[in-house]
Formats: structure tokens, C-alpha cells, sequence
């Protein structure tokens, strides 16, 4: 299982700090997906060899259009293993599902965003993962927190029934805002899913960051054909 997080100059604590206590938590891997314009600076590598914990580069993407944003994935597909899009408007909702070369749709339900069957269909159609975002629930109260369950449990009715692809974070910005699976599961029962398949959206960022290596590989041309080097 993998968690997507935020970190220092976007988030409040480093790659390693992070790294370290997602670790102790039991993940597998870290995405680091800082906003564009806040990128980190790390090694992959080293933070990986230190704390053994696979750590995949990636990036959300924020923009004011369609047109900004469709610029900002041609820039950084080629370099980072998981492109997300920064949701929350319906222009950039729909973007974002409406494009194979995006991986995943960040929070689509904040500010003025909404999901509906057809946004569904697309992203299942592209394979666009929708995420369903903890992070509202977990560190808000009152009638914000209440408002983040509703949201969720209507995105969580559409995605289910029309089969889109999603993946599960808390979305963290530093280490103390990481939790662990089990309490990932507990917030998701609130929201109407069973424990399964909210490991099954956490487990889903690594699928990405696997399939996404291998079509970053040199032999890669596309899926189902590869280049073979035949030794001469």
C-alpha cells in the first residue's frame, strides 16, 4: 500500500521525514506529489535505500484552464512517474478525466467541483483514477467535516457504479498528518466502503507507479509491444 503526500517546499516536513514515519505506519511506498510550482528536493534513490520504502516522483498539477492544464501535462508526463490533475472546478474535472495522459484527478469534490455519471464514464473510459480524499474528513470538524462525508459517499455511489478506477489518501502535508491503513479503514466505513477496498485504492498508487516505469522504459512502445534487443 502507498500514500501520496506533500512535502516540503509544498508541504511542512521532507521527503525522508516522511518517509520515515510511512515506514513505522506499515506502507510499502510514498508518491510525492507536490503542486508544480513547489517542487521538492530529494533522492528517490537514497530515501528508498534508507528507510525501504519505494519513493515515486510524481506532480498534481494546479491550473486556471483546461488550456494551462493541458500545457502542464505535456511538460511533465515524460518525467514523472504519476501526473495528477488539481480538481475542483468543473472545467478542470473534466479535463482532467477526458485525458489518458492524466493518472489521477486530485479531490474533485473541493471548492466548486462536482462528479457525475459522465465524468465517471470518462474516467473509466481513460483510465483516469478518481481519488477519494480522507484528508477533509480526518482534520476537519463540525459542519466542513460533515460536508466532506456527504461529498465523499456521493462520489464513492458514482465511482462504484460506474466501475471508474480510484485511488485512496489522506493527502498529508507532513508527517504528523500521515495515518496508518487501519485508520484510513475506519474513516472509509464512514463513507460506505468496506476495508478491502479501501486497500484496494491505496494499493492502487503502486499499480500506477509500476505500470508508468514500464512504459517509461526504453524497450516500451506500447502496450503489448516491446523492443527487443537481439544482441547485434
Amino acid at each position: 500500500m502507498y500514500e501520496a503526500v506533500h512535502a516540503h517546499s509544498d508541504g511542512r516536513s521532507t521527503v525522508a521525514r516522511l518517509a520515515l514515519t510511512a515506514s513505522e505506519y506499515g506502507f510499502d511506498g510514498l508518491v510525492v506529489r507536490n503542486h508544480g510550482d513547489e517542487p521538492a528536493s530529494y533522492s528517490p534513490d537514497d530515501i528508498a535505500d534508507t528507510y525501504d520504502i519505494d519513493i515515486v516522483p510524481g506532480v498534481e498539477i494546479r491550473a486556471a484552464d483546461p488550456s494551462q492544464a493541458s500545457g502542464f501535462v505535456g511538460s511533465h508526463r515524460d518525467h514523472q512517474r504519476i501526473v495528477a490533475v488539481h480538481g475542483g472546478t468543473p472545467a478542470i474535472n473534466r479535463f482532467a478525466v477526458e485525458q489518458p495522459q492524466v493518472d489521477v484527478l486530485a479531490h474533485p469534490m473541493v471548492g466548486e467541483g462536482d462528479f457525475n455519471h459522465v465524468l465517471a464514464k470518462a474516467a473509466a473510459r481513460n483510465a483516469v483514477r478518481i481519488e477519494f480524499n480522507l484528508g477533509g474528513v480526518l482534520r476537519k470538524s463540525g459542519g466542513t467535516r460533515v460536508r466532506r462525508l456527504r461529498e465523499l459517499r456521493k462520489l464513492r455511489e458514482i465511482v462504484t457504479e460506474y466501475d471508474a478506477p480510484y485511488v485512496v489518501s489522506a493527502d498529508p502535508h507532513s508527517h504528523l498528518q500521515l495515518r496508518a491503513p487501519r485508520e484510513l479503514r475506519a474513516v472509509g466505513e464512514a463513507v460506505g466502503f468496506d476495508a478491502e477496498a479501501i486497500d484496494d485504492g491505496l494499493a492502487e498508487w503502486a499499480r500506477l507507479a509500476e505500470r508508468n516505469r514500464d512504459r517509461q522504459s526504453e524497450s516500451y512502445v506500447e502496450p503489448g509491444v516491446r523492443r527487443v534487443d537481439d544482441g547485434e
